[in-house]
């Protein structure tokens, strides 16, 4: 039986868990006095020490990143909360609001606390009309409360503004930089990165972006200690991950498990098997972006990190979709391109003519119209793609290419070959 573990779901299953209400008597906010009783530096080292790292799809050291700002600046630091939850197969982040918006409030607080920061953006996809209602009632309750604003939970040094941002819809925007071109009421194009490691700028003001799950688990690191967290998932990847999980699965939904977690015992315990009865053929492991695996390849794969980085893929966002036995991988792949030839920002022109180009590619094999020297070129484009733009969609769909192409050759041959009507 798997070991079921709640940090940031703890209490997704309270009855109204969206209200203040309701949380405050499971245990809300009630890491303020720990909060307030360590240096900015000290909270950052904590962070450091957990191990936490960014549940946005990098997964890089949230500590470090933190690290980055700036703390003896007059003017204060701004918090960025990425919810531009776009990528296809994950939904985790409108979980955490809809079931608990407090709790994201409260990571908010103390991050802006460690960092600096008396205003906190939450860039929320434009899509999310009804989530963002609920997230705003919490806001509303927190300032009345006296949780946020002037004196944020009494604390006469410490003041804190949160709004909500609210994006247009457009993909590329959930990449940190054009998220925060498009707050700046710029088109959202990602913009160049810098030769050495530093923080983010809004309107030349230094910023954190971070994932909204990211920033939900800082309460708990900081009521409980950096080692109750590394108690959990692997020595790399310590800690949870809430993973969205769709497809041909009985019970889909969103489940926190921890890193390390075998990928197949995830699917039967909590997706309760594959659909119907039938065999299981692929799986999408961290959202659309992420490299494609092959049911061989499940069968011994581990959720963290690591081991998905050893698989040539990754976690992403931790939306894993699964395919059954009967899942066409050329109508799947044409799908996929479809969306990233739409979602492109153009910037670029591999990405913005290269997922346009295989994507005709894959529909010209689906219409029996392409040759074999049609996929050859499909992947030439994709080495093309990789790793010559300025922002990582491009690579991405890259590997989305790669994986299908590669991993399932025989069913794009077929159609080629006239086998398949």
């Amino acid at each position: 039986m798997m070991q079921e573990i709640k940090i940031v779901s703890k209490r997704f299953d309270i009855e109204n868990s969206h209200t203040l209400e309701a949380v405050k008597t499971h245990g809300a906010y009630s890491w303020r006095d720990q909060l307030f009783e360590m240096t900015q530096d000290q909270i950052i080292e904590m962070i450091k020490q957990s191990g936490l790292r960014g549940k946005g799809g990098g997964g890089a050291s949230a500590g470090d990143k933190w690290a980055l700002m700036p703390l003896e600046n007059e003017q204060k630091n701004i918090l960025a909360v990425n919810c531009d939850e776009s990528e296809p197969g994950t939904f985790k982040d409108r979980q955490i609001i809809s079931k608990d918006p407090h709790l994201l409030i409260e990571g908010i607080i103390c991050t802006c606390y460690a960092i600096n920061a008396n205003k906190a953006y939450i860039y929320i996809r434009g899509e999310y009309k009804q989530f963002q209602d609920i997230l705003q009632n919490a806001i509303d309750e927190a300032y009345r409360e006296g949780i946020l604003g002037e004196k944020v939970l009494g604390d006469e040094s410490f003041s804190l503004d949160v709004v909500i941002h609210r994006g247009a819809g457009a993909y590329i925007c959930g990449e940190k930089s054009a998220l925060l071109e498009s707050m700046e009421g710029k088109r959202g194009h990602p913009r160049l990165k810098p030769h050495q490691k530093e923080c983010e700028w809004y309107f030349g003001i230094p910023t954190l972006v971070n994932n909204v799950e990211t920033i939900a688990t800082v309460p708990f690191i900081i009521q409980n200690g950096a080692d109750a967290y590394k108690a959990f998932g692997t020595e790399q990847s310590p800690g949870t991950l809430l993973f969205a999980l769709s497809g041909h699965v009985a019970t889909p939904g969103v489940y926190e498990v921890q890193f390390g977690t075998s990928m197949m015992e995830y699917i039967n315990h909590y997706g309760g098997g594959i659909k119907n009865g039938k065999k299981l053929k692929a799986v999408i492991p961290g959202g659309a972006s992420t490299k494609i695996l092959t049911a061989d390849e499940v069968q011994n794969a581990k959720l963290d990190y690591e081991s998905m980085r050893a698989l040539g893929s990754s976690l992403g966002t931790g939306g894993m979709i699964v395919m059954d036995e009967d899942t066409n991988m050329v109508e799947a792949l044409k799908n996929l391109l479809e969306f990233y030839r739409h979602e492109s920002c153009g910037q670029c022109t591999p990405c913005r003519e290269g997922t346009g180009w295989v994507d005709t590619i894959i529909k010209n094999v689906l219409d029996g119209e392409a040759s074999k020297d049609d996929l050859e070129k499909a992947l030439e484009v994709s080495k093309t793609m990789n790793g010559q733009t300025i922002c990582v969609f491009a690579p991405a769909a890259s590997d989305v290419i790669d994986g299908f192409i590669h991993k399932f050759r025989d069913e794009f041959e077929s159609y080629i070959q006239g086998g398949v009507s």
